[in-house]
């Protein structure tokens, strides 16, 4: 299967469907009559509620969840492929996004972080671009703004404010403009949106969309066992992924070198912003898909021994198969 998707070929786009539709199978064997999809939070679900489509019916929430997933994973291919990160094109990067969207149940039903990891894609190929550009004062008022925009609909979106300083220190020689123009655009926003509430008299309400960051740090989470255990071929993977990237970094040009530690930067920033979570719901780490999905490209990009490469991703397939069966 990985030497299939190694190839450039609209055959993937098909394949990609028909594996990400056997992988989210066993969740209509868990499915509750009452599922309600969740769209926005917390400032949009002010003015609308919680904003559940009540006429979404659990199995439509499933097969929108896949098509949405389905997307997304070509879009962060083409991003994969556009910025030259793994060497070749191909649709590694689709299929290992596919497969860890698909890793647990949660997050197989519609959640904001679903719809935040769009935007997450769109500001990866938008910071990938940093270097190319001689004036980026407007590209980071820009981000600025789309991180205001996720979160709106997610609000540990919020902590990707700090990923567009890492770029800038990541990237660019120092220029307080730059540093500058990322938060000016996150609070046009929400500056905004303040005027709205002040217009509707409900200041009190802006404050509260606010209040997440004093929760205190989660010294525990309640994962399902199984849900460890499913990870387990996932650490397998960054393991060795860790191995190539070390005997063949130093081999790629500087960009690539830097596009690395960016992702690095975002995939601690996704894990630490789950504090931010007012359900301390463990679909927040859907978040994290993106940087890990690049990543675990680059290995089964430059593997060379086929039967362990294939055995190793046939493993995590079997994996979130059997658990999510049993």
């Amino acid at each position: 299967m990985i030497n299939q998707f190694r190839k450039y070929t609209p055959l993937n786009i098909f394949l990609l469907s028909i594996i990400g539709l056997v992988l989210c199978l066993g969740v209509f064997t868990h499915l509750p009559d009452n599922l309600m999809p969740i769209f926005f939070e917390p400032a949009i679900s002010n003015f609308t509620g919680k904003l559940s489509a009540e006429n979404i019916s659990p199995q439509a929430n499933v097969i929108l969840t896949l098509a949405l997933t389905i997307i997304q994973a070509l879009l962060i291919n083409t991003v994969v492929n556009h910025f030259n990160l793994v060497g070749r094109s191909s649709f590694l990067a689709a299929l290992m996004y596919m497969t860890l969207a698909s890793l647990i149940l949660p997050f197989l039903v519609l959640s904001p972080i679903l719809i935040c990891n769009f935007l997450t894609i769109w500001m990866l190929d938008k910071l990938l671009s940093i270097h190319r550009r001689t004036e980026i004062k407007s590209l980071m008022f820009d981000l600025g703004m789309i991180v205001a925009l996720g979160s709106l609909v997610y609000f540990p979106f919020i902590i990707m404010l700090l990923l567009l300083w890492c770029s800038l220190i990541i990237f660019r020689p120092f220029d307080w403009r730059e540093w500058l123009a990322a938060p000016i655009g996150f609070t046009t926003v929400y500056f905004l949106l303040g005027v709205v509430y002040l217009w509707l008299d409900r200041m009190d309400a802006f404050y509260e969309i606010w209040l997440p960051l004093t929760y205190p740090f989660p010294t525990s989470l309640h994962i399902d066992i199984y849900d460890y255990l499913v990870l387990f071929p996932v650490v397998i993977i960054m393991i060795l992924f860790f191995f190539s990237l070390r005997q063949n970094l130093f081999k790629s040009v500087v960009h690539i070198r830097k596009s690395f530690q960016l992702l690095f930067c975002m995939f601690v920033l996704s894990i630490i912003s789950f504090y931010l979570n007012a359900d301390l719901a463990v679909n927040h780490f859907l978040l994290a898909a993106p940087p890990i999905a690049i990543y675990m490209t680059y290995y089964f990009n430059y593997a060379t021994r086929r039967w362990f490469y294939e055995s190793v991703f046939g493993l995590l397939l079997l994996t979130i198969i059997y658990f999510q069966f049993f």
